[in-house]
């Protein structure tokens, strides 16, 4: 596991209860550490990461991470490894990082995931997997192990973060939504548990309504996914749209708030933390 930021590092907890024997590196050696009490190896590099490895899984922040360290480990996956990309890193990204395993050699997956921190610990989270059908027999008991399902998306990789895309713009915009329905009542002098409970039931009712809302309320934003997280998503959200040809305005809106919360301060909050951006 390459990354143990707070999806990293849940996705190898999972796949130690499971029993799997797991190497993880970190940038920050530090973050990595936590991880020996659950029965993972440490490695001080990421090429002794990947050494002996079938099955190397990263979850870095963006492309250029992900590319820096492809190209940095690629050249010592051993014979039948498989490198599972599993950041959100967009519809270029995604076509970058699998020219890059093709150019070496390597079997690979884009395999962005659905969930945050919670569904990460909890081996829950939604695998959006493209590529080789080949290869799913190799990896499938590992994404059994980090996921409660996975979807096969299409057999080209970047078919995966494609939909990612379009998963993320939904989860953005309604943490937005939420977000603002919070301030509104607030700004009108309305209970704001008021707009929970007569949402509640109905058909406009989610749970992550219930969730963001009841955060902003509890003023609690312990970082499932980031604000910065959902700037750097949105920002790839908004090139796909243009480059599918659909209009921008909706996630212009959504992108603003995330960037007036950030400038706030809560860039490293929780993005129920986009509440300071109204």
């Amino acid at each position: 596991m390459l990354g143990t930021g707070a999806m990293g590092a849940g996705m190898a907890q999972s796949l130690l209860r499971d029993g799997f024997d797991v190497t993880v590196w970190n940038r920050t050696p530090e973050r990595a550490e936590p991880l020996t009490d659950d029965g993972a190896v440490v490695a001080l590099d990421p090429v002794a990461a990947v050494a002996d490895a079938d099955v190397v899984m990263a979850m870095l922040f963006d492309t250029e991470s992900t590319v820096s360290v492809m190209e940095t480990v690629l050249p010592h996956l051993g014979d039948g490894a498989v490198f599972v990309q599993c950041a959100t890193v967009g519809v270029e990204g995604a076509a970058q990082t699998a020219s890059l395993a093709a150019t070496h050699g390597v079997a690979f997956l884009d395999c962005p995931v659905l969930g945050t921190k919670a569904p990460a610990e909890q081996g829950k989270l939604v695998m959006l997997a493209s590529g080789d059908p080949a290869l799913r027999d190799r990896v499938q008991p590992a994404f059994d192990a980090v996921g409660s399902k996975t979807l096969w998306v299409g057999e080209e990789p970047g078919a995966g973060s494609k939909l990612k895309l379009a998963c993320n713009a939904w989860i953005a915009s309604i943490a937005a939504a939420t977000a603002q329905s919070m301030a509104l009542a607030k700004g009108l002098g309305v209970d704001q548990r008021q707009v929970l409970e007569a949402l509640d039931g109905s058909a406009a009712n989610s749970a992550y309504l219930q969730m963001k809302g009841t955060a902003i309320i509890e003023d609690s934003y312990a970082p499932q996914f980031s604000v910065d997280g959902v700037r750097k998503d949105t920002g790839l959200i908004r090139t796909a749209l243009v480059d599918a040809g659909v209009s921008t305005d909706l996630i212009d809106g959504v992108r603003a708030v995330f960037d007036s919360a950030s400038s706030a301060g809560h860039g490293g909050d929780d993005m129920a933390a986009v509440y300071f951006g109204f």
